[in-house]
């Protein structure tokens, strides 16, 4: 039931500034939170946090700032990677006990690259409510401004920090159609640049997106190759997302073996053992993979 607004106790109601407001069902919140600019927050976003029993935050006092600027009093809590399984218990406690519980993430969607995912599913599966919030997402947004393909696209985040298992996420990607979407931290670009032409080739397109929403918000588009000669030597701040364009051949057609067999011969050339790169052609292809092991015993052997 919406009510108009009022000063009243916040232990019967919550109220928002002149906003009609409504008391929260119990239940976990995800809600998604500024990006940068702090006008990118929806009005449903604001009454959810104005009104729920505590709001779970990643850093509190990066949050706070949030909360301070929307005159937001409700109780932060920490909830961050390194604590998100010591806590979880607790919080599923307090929502079986009937609290309304927000998540946020220090920017964007919670439980995209964020913490968030663990929890959501923990609360499924006892089911507990779980209630998207929709907002800003860093990714999307890059995406839509972009000028790729955004009809179909893979989300990547983060790249796993081992050298070989990036390379082999990259390989991946390479090998598929639809635009990918990679968080990479500022620290990282010029590897990020140098691994990503390595296994898409110098003349594939990509955007760089930095600081979005922000002051200095900037969309670098070019080729890899162009990316690695233009990012060798800066050294840019802020969260930055890269997209680069899917592979032309498209995935739905079934593939040559000559095709397959320049596939494999790439990726073995570059070290890859047979099964890896037997197992990596027939992810980014509608190959079989009988018939990719097949070929490559033919060509290499045992």
């Amino acid at each position: 039931m919406f009510k108009m607004w009022k000063r009243t106790s916040k232990d019967t109601h919550c109220h928002l500034f002149f906003l009609a407001f409504q008391d929260l069902e119990s239940g976990l919140y995800l809600v998604a939170t500024p990006i940068g600019n702090l006008e990118d927050i929806t009005l449903r976003a604001l009454r959810v946090l104005k009104c729920a029993t505590v709001i779970l935050s990643e850093d509190t006092r990066h949050s706070g700032k949030l909360l301070q600027h929307y005159n937001i009093k409700t109780p932060l809590l920490s909830f961050h990677k390194f604590n998100e399984r010591e806590r979880e218990p607790s919080i599923l406690r307090r929502l079986h006990e009937g609290e309304a519980v927000a998540l946020i993430s220090d920017a964007g969607t919670p439980g995209i690259s964020d913490p968030g995912m663990e929890l959501a599913r923990l609360c499924a599966a006892e089911k507990i409510p779980v209630v998207p919030i929709p907002g800003p997402s860093a990714a999307i947004a890059a995406l839509s401004a972009s000028g790729l393909p955004s009809n179909e696209f893979t989300f990547v985040g983060f790249l796993p920090k081992h050298g070989r298992s990036r390379r082999d996420r990259l390989e991946i990607s390479a090998r598929e159609a639809a635009t990918q979407i990679f968080y990479v931290p500022p620290h990282g670009i010029h590897q990020f640049l140098v691994d990503a032409a390595s296994s898409f080739g110098d003349s594939r397109s990509c955007v760089i997106a930095r600081e979005i929403t922000k002051l200095h918000e900037e969309f670098w588009r070019g080729t890899l190759g162009e990316a690695n000669e233009a990012f060798a030597t800066r050294q840019p701040k802020g969260e930055i997302t890269v997209l680069i364009e899917g592979q032309l051949i498209s995935v739905d057609e079934t593939p040559s073996e000559d095709f397959l067999e320049h596939e494999l011969r790439e990726l073995m050339t570059k070290g890859h053992t047979l099964s890896a790169a037997v197992k990596l052609v027939t992810e980014a292809t509608s190959a079989k993979k009988k018939d990719v092991y097949a070929l490559a015993l033919r060509l290499f052997g045992k």
